[in-house]
Parts: structure tokens; C-alpha cells; sequence
């Protein structure tokens, strides 16, 4: 059945004013999320203190990874656009992730073993093609839920992104805990069987979807199935490219200006005019993320390793701080969600361009904030890590909530999962750029501990002064960009939109066989 003919009604029943279905998605992310957030908890210290890489190799080898996380929606979104749909993307995805956590349990003698690290590398490359299938195309779904002009959109992605954090915060607590605890097995082990609970969950309860993200006409069988063999290619192509993280950094420079060039001809050559402005006011908005992401995903790498070194922890396992951003993203999520709609309906609402300027503000002031507690004593007490996280969280709510409804509502139909795709390569270009940055803290970790810390402070102290001048421009320009949205002019998709929007954006050879 055609996701274009089924009505955006409340068939299924609705729970807290919204569709059903929006809280299957929110418990599959959930589980998908613990997975993720638990073994991201643990990687820098698996790296530095097990493979026995130095911090700015394991800086570099992070964010080598998780920037191709962010790389492979791109490819998992257009599959599913053209020919898998987004159910079947995300299941596919789902199946890699569980195989890929299970696989890190086996973690070899350590050191530089080549055997051992081989399997390591298979490991992440299962993870990063599993999470290219499921991230981009789940969050599609939601906004499938919803017309486009409907004022729950944003307070949906709210609960959504509540959710995800939800995961996170239980999968850093559990599996850093068992990981720097019993063994790091344990820990890896415990997020594989996350990432099969969210599995069943999204496969048991499929119906509440309301026929959502099913696969467009033609999908056959053997389509199908060769479209997973891509994903195993893809599986052996990761593999080798987190082994070599400069050919990360190349792909990433290369793809990403065939991407954008992509997305901006399409917008000139085969889009109405309205619609062409929304997508450079998307593509504004995807590339002031990169900033953002560079600076606050030093939360998983630099940050992580400072906090276990040079922070009064009274003996909690470093990783388990991984923790505090998920959980005040639950405490705060619904805050912001009734506030949003709260403005909303009194007109006072910042545009999402606004809220971006206020989120990089925020995250500048986070760091600034852990330099002035740093000057405090030889250990910094614990208050300002809880204080950087807040100030990050805050703006990180201001930012990928918001920035996930906008890419939703500003794309057309036939374009959803490809500027969906892009928004995530943009936080892979940012997760590049985290490594870069986490490298850089750890250069002179030789140098003896004062000058390491001093190293660490000195770079977070110049990019959080550096995220409040950009934030400040990007409030400047808000006003023009949120012209470029027309909001006023935005209408609900209707039955045949899909259709007429590839035949204006795809020529009739390249779209599967009706």
C-alpha cells in the first residue's frame, strides 16, 4: 500500500495527542540509542587503554568513525527514497547494528594484535552501515505521521529526540559501568542486546506505523535482496576506510561538495520557486550544524578523557558521565516541547534559524565555563562538568530537535530522506572535525600532565570563544533566512505529491519500474 494513500488520521488511536506509531518509533530509537550511546561511552577508553592507541590517534580513529556513521545515512536514505522504503531501510539496519555490537564482545588480547584489531575494525564497519540504513530513514517516519503544516511536528520530534536520550543515558550508565567495571565484553555485549530489543520492538509493533515508510510500487524480491548485498559491500568498504582515517577526510571533502552540489541543482533547475528557497534555507541550517557538532561531540572523545584524568570524580567510572547530557536532554525535553508550542501559538515562537544561534551561543559558553572551574584548583571539582553539559544541552535542544523537524518540513516529499541523508552528513563532517580538534588536545600529552591540561584548555577556551561569534552572526541573519522558509505558504502533502515530485526531480529512467 502506497504511503501517499493512506490519510494522516488517527486510525490507530492517539496517546498524549499524538499518533501511536510515534511511540513505537520512540522505543525502537530508544533501544537503538542505548546500543549506541554505550559503546560510545567506552570507545575512547577501548581505544587508548585496550588497543593501546595515544590520545591523538584514538582521537583521530573516533572521529573517523563516527563521522561515517553520519556518511552512511546518506546512502541508507537515497535506497530507501528510491526502491527499499524507509520500514524495511530501518529493519535492515537494525539486523547489521545487532551483529556489529555482539561482535565487539570479542575483544582479543589486546595491545596491537592485527587478528584481534581486524575484528575490531569489522565490528565498528557492521555498526557504521547498520546505523546509515536505520538513522535517517526512522527519523523520516515520524515526520511521515504528521502534514506538514501540522503544530505538533516539532513537539513530536521533541518526544522523539527524548527518547533517543533516554537510550543514551541508560546505555552509558549500564554499559560504561559493566564495561570499566567487570570487563569491556560486558559492556559491548550488554548494548548488543539493546540493539535486539529495539529490533523486536519495531518489528512487533509494525502495524501502529499506519503503512508508513513502506516501499514504493515495484520493489521486487530480487531488488530487494541485492539492495542488502550493497549493504554488505558497503560493510567491507567501511572495514577498511576506519582503518585509514585520511581517506575518511578526502571522501568526506569530495562527497560532500557532490552532495551539496546535488541538492542546490535540483533546487535551481527542478523546483518551483518556494520550494527552492526552503531548500537553501534547509542547506543554510545543515551547514552551520557542522560547527556545532565539531564542538560538542568533543563530549564522547577530549571531553571523556579529561573528565577521567583531571576531574574530582570520586571514583564513578569516567564513562558513566556520558550519561548526564542524555539524562538532562529527558528532564528538559518536554520543557522545551511546551515551550515551543507555548510561543508557537502566541506568534512569539524563534525561528529554527534563530534557535541555532542561541545553541552555538550556549555551547561556546559551556566550554568557557569548564576553563573557569579548570582555574579553580589542580583537580576540577565535578560541578563544571555537570555545568558544560547543561549549557550543551540546552543548546543541543535549541538545534537537533529543531534542525530535524525543519529538514522534514522544508523538503518536498520526493526529496525527504536525501536532505534528511544531508543533514547527517553534515554531522559526519562534524564528527571529523571532533577528531581533528581531539587530536589537537592531546598533542603534547608527552609533555608531562600540567601541559596536557593546560593543551586541553587552551584549545577549548579558543572554540568556545569561536562558537559564540558565529552564533551571534547566525542570530544576525535569521530573519532572512526564515523569508527563504515561506511558511506561510507550506501546504499538507496530498495523494499523487510523491509521484509528481520524482517525475520533477528524478528523470524517468533512473525510478524503479512501476
Amino acid at each position: 500500500m502506497a504511503t501517499a494513500e493512506l490519510p494522516h488520521g488517527d486510525s490507530a488511536g492517539t496517546f498524549l495527542g499524538h499518533p501511536k506509531g510515534l511511540f513505537v518509533l520512540f522505543f525502537a530509537e530508544m533501544w537503538e540509542r542505548f546500543s549506541y550511546y554505550g559503546m560510545r561511552a567506552l570507545l575512547i577508553f577501548y581505544l587508548t587503554q585496550h588497543w593501546l592507541f595515544n590520545d591523538s590517534q584514538a582521537g583521530v580513529i573516533y572521529g573517523a568513525y563516527t563521522a561515517l556513521v553520519y556518511i552512511t545515512p546518506v546512502l541508507g536514505g537515497y535506497l530507501a527514497d528510491k526502491y527499499l522504503g524507509q520500514r524495511k531501510a530501518v529493519a535492515y539496519g537494525a539486523v547489521l547494528l545487532t551483529f556489529g555490537h555482539f561482535l565487539m564482545g570479542f575483544e582479543g588480547n589486546g595491545g596491537q594484535d592485527p587478528a584481534a584489531l581486524n575484528l575490531f575494525w569489522l565490528a565498528l564497519a557492521f555498526i557504521i552501515v547498520g546505523s546509515g540504513f536505520l538513522k535517517a530513514n526512522i527519523s523520516v517516519i515520524v515526520g511521515q505521521l504528521y502534514p506538514r503544516t501540522d503544530v505538533r511536528r516539532d513537539g513530536a520530534y521533541t518526544i522523539f529526540y527524548m527518547g533517543i536520550n533516554l537510550g543514551a543515558a541508560l546505555g552509558s550508565l549500564l554499559c560504561g559501568y559493566l564495561g570499566q567495571t567487570y570487563g569491556w565484553s560486558y559492556g559491548f555485549g550488554a548494548a548488543g542486546f539493546g540493539m535486539l530489543l529495539g529490533l523486536v520492538v519495531f518489528t512487533v509493533f509494525k502495524p501502529l506505523l499506519l503503512g508508513r515508510g513502506e516501499p514504493p510500487a515495484g520493489l521486487t524480491k530480487g531488488l530487494e535482496w541485492g539492495l542488502y548485498a550493497i549493504g554488505l559491500v558497503a560493510v567491507i568498504a567501511c572495514w577498511w576506510m576506519v582503518q585509514n582515517q585520511a581517506v575518511v577526510g578526502t571522501l568526506l571533502g569530495i562527497s560532500g561538495a557532490a552532495l551539496v552540489a546535488y541538492v542546490l541543482y535540483t533546487a535551481v533547475v527542478k523546483l518551483e520557486p518556494h520550494d527552492r528557497d526552503r531548500i537553501f534555507a534547509a542547506m543554510f541550517l545543515i551547514l552551520g550544524s557542522i560547527l556545532f557538532w565539531a564542538l560538542f561531540e568533543q563530549a564522547g572523545s577530549s571531553l571523556n578523557l579529561y573528565t577521567d584524568r583531571y576531574v574530582d570524580r570520586a571514583g564513578v567510572p569516567a564513562s558513566m558521565f556520558q550519561s548526564i547530557n542524555a539524562i538532562y536532554i529527558v528532564l528538559l525535553a518536554p520543557l522545551f516541547a511546551a515551550l515551543w508550542t507555548w510561543l508557537g501559538r502566541r506568534g512569539l515562537e524563534p525561528s529554527a534559524p534563530a534557535k541555532f544561534g542561541l545553541a552555538l551561543m550556549q555551547l561556546g559558553a559551556g566550554f568557557l565555563v569548564l576553563v573557569w572551574g579548570a582555574a579553580t584548583g589542580e583537580m576540577t571539582p565535578v560541578l563544571f562538568i555537570f555545568l558544560i553539559y547543561l549549557l550543551h544541552t540546552t543548546g543541543e535542544l535549541c538545534l537537533s530537535p529543531v534542525g530535524l523537524s525543519a529538514m522534514n518540513r522544508l523538503a518536498p516529499a520526493h526529496m525527504a530522506s536525501l536532505i534528511m541523508g544531508t543533514w547527517f552528513f553534515a554531522s559526519a563532517t562534524g564528527n571529523f572535525a571532533a577528531g581533528l580538534i581531539a587530536a589537537a588536545t592531546g598533542s603534547e600529552a608527552a609533555s608531562g600532565e600540567g601541559a596536557a591540561k593546560e593543551t586541553v584548555l587552551g584549545v577549548y577556551s579558543q572554540i568556545g570563544w569561536v562558537a559564540i561569534a558565529v552564533g551571534v552572526g547566525v542570530l544576525a541573519v535569521s530573519p532572512l533566512i526564515k523569508k527563504l522558509m515561506h511558511l506561510d505558504t507550506l501546504r499538507d502533502d496530498t495523494p499523487g505529491d510523491d509521484q509528481q515530485g520524482a517525475d520533477e526531480a528524478y528523470p524517468v529512467a533512473a525510478r524503479p519500474a512501476e
